[in-house]
């Protein structure tokens, strides 16, 4: 035999042996190995959830604690003397503390102070100060900053509330009147016109399994469940494949979802456009349209008969109503941008607005073009929640008071020197 064939036979005696000994691999490697895969991608899972879920886990103590939605005839509305420490997505826990009269408004109800030039603000989520501590709210910076330019003393008054949208507000108008205010500060959001109507809000869904831990569950206690449910009456192969799908799910839907968008939306036009696309979660487009569809219209026109009920009240009661259009987070970068595509338009609402309520003998305020000249603001907003940060409230302020004072308030105007100063940023 010769040396080449010699290596032949040795080379195929070798392959079949190797392959003898891949064909007697024990049962159990066919079936640990797999399931350590699995196992490993269950536990990257894992770990993207517990980041995502320190940053961005949300507690629901407010509505379920300090808040009612029992009664159609107020709609939603804060429970009096109540104090809720409650956690936002996006934002650490914030504090929030209703006076007796059940409103976040850092004073206590009743009269005003004698020489006091009281505004009572009202409106909904945006108002209300969503996701920031009282102190830090547009509510409680204006009115030092109108003090300031106007050389009188005020006061703002806040009965803003969670989902107080136009019906809610001309539900509860008689408490607006009754807090005596010198005016009435309307703050709208494109939300506003979208939900004109609603009185009461969804009611939170219960869980499903009362022995699923809740919101505000430590971590270990969450993945303990998971795994329980997991492998309850099922094969450990089948529980690790529901423990992977479970995994997958909350990665592709829940809070690690909710981590990547955060990310993504750092980018300005990244997420204009991901915005205009319906890539923003709950919040609808529709009113940034040349040409919305019907319902947009419809809901147009139910704001318009609520408008009209709460300014012939005001009128009634003596007292200026002015409202004010508080854009979206998408809105705003657009404006900044100055450019969006064709059949869009971040002014259009915000025009509707002034015309129905100027139209009704209100007064109308317009903030959107401080918007245009400000670098990125969609960066002072919520990436994926959409309300302002604390810094957002800070530069929605400053907007309101220079907007308020520049005449369209008699009572407000600024003189000509605090004008001046208003106008050079001082």
């Amino acid at each position: 035999m010769t040396e080449v064939q010699t290596r032949s036979t040795s080379a195929t005696l070798e392959g079949e042996a190797g392959d003898e000994r891949e064909r007697k691999l024990p049962l159990y490697d066919w079936i640990l190995l797999p399931a350590l895969s699995l196992v490993t991608i269950c536990l990257m899972f894992a770990l993207m959830k517990s980041m995502a879920g320190r940053m961005f886990s949300a507690s629901g103590n407010l509505q379920q604690k300090c808040m009612s939605f029992d009664d159609p005839a107020t709609g939603a509305h804060g429970l009096p003397n109540t104090v809720c420490t409650d956690k936002l997505s996006e934002v650490p826990q914030i504090e929030y503390r209703f006076n007796s009269c059940g409103h976040r408004a850092g004073i206590e109800c009743g009269l005003k102070s004698p020489g006091t030039y009281r505004i009572v603000m009202t409106g909904s989520s945006f108002g209300f100060g969503l996701g920031v501590t009282q102190e830090e709210t547009f509510a409680a910076l204006l009115p030092s900053q109108l003090s300031k330019l106007t050389g009188r003393k005020i006061e703002l008054y806040n009965e803003s509330m969670l989902f107080k949208h136009p019906h809610v507000v001309a539900l509860s108008f008689d408490e607006v009147l009754a807090a005596k205010p010198d005016m009435i500060l309307w703050i709208l959001t494109p939300y506003d016109v979208k939900e004109a109507s609603l009185v009461l809000p969804p009611k939170l869904p219960k869980r499903a399994d009362p022995d699923a831990p809740g919101a505000d569950a430590s971590y270990l206690t969450r993945v303990k469940y998971d795994v329980k449910v997991s492998f309850a009456g099922k094969s450990v192969v089948d529980g690790i494949h529901g423990l992977y799908d479970k995994g997958f799910a909350q990665f592709e839907g829940g809070l690690a979802a909710l981590m990547l968008q955060h990310y993504l939306y750092e980018s300005q036009r990244l997420y204009v456009n991901a915005y205009l696309k319906g890539g923003d979660g709950d919040r609808d487009t529709v009113f940034l349209r040349t040409n919305p569809p019907a319902e947009f219209n419809g809901q147009l026109q139910q704001f318009d008969g609520y408008a009209a009920d709460i300014e012939a009240r005001a009128k009634a009661a003596g007292v200026p109503l002015v409202a004010v259009l508080i854009p979206q987070r998408g809105q705003a970068a657009m404006i900044s941008m100055g450019e969006w595509p064709s059949g869009y338009d971040p002014y259009r609402l915000n025009d509707q607005l002034r015309s129905i309520v100027t139209s009704h003998g209100g007064s109308y305020i317009d903030i959107l073009p401080d918007f245009r000249t400000t670098p990125n603001p969609e960066r002072y907003f919520l990436p994926v929640n959409g309300h302002p940060y604390s810094e957002g409230h800070a530069i929605i302020s400053a907007f309101l008071a220079k907007e308020l004072t520049n005449g369209a308030v008699p009572a407000l105007q600024a003189g000509v020197q605090q004008q001046t100063a208003l106008a050079q940023g001082k």
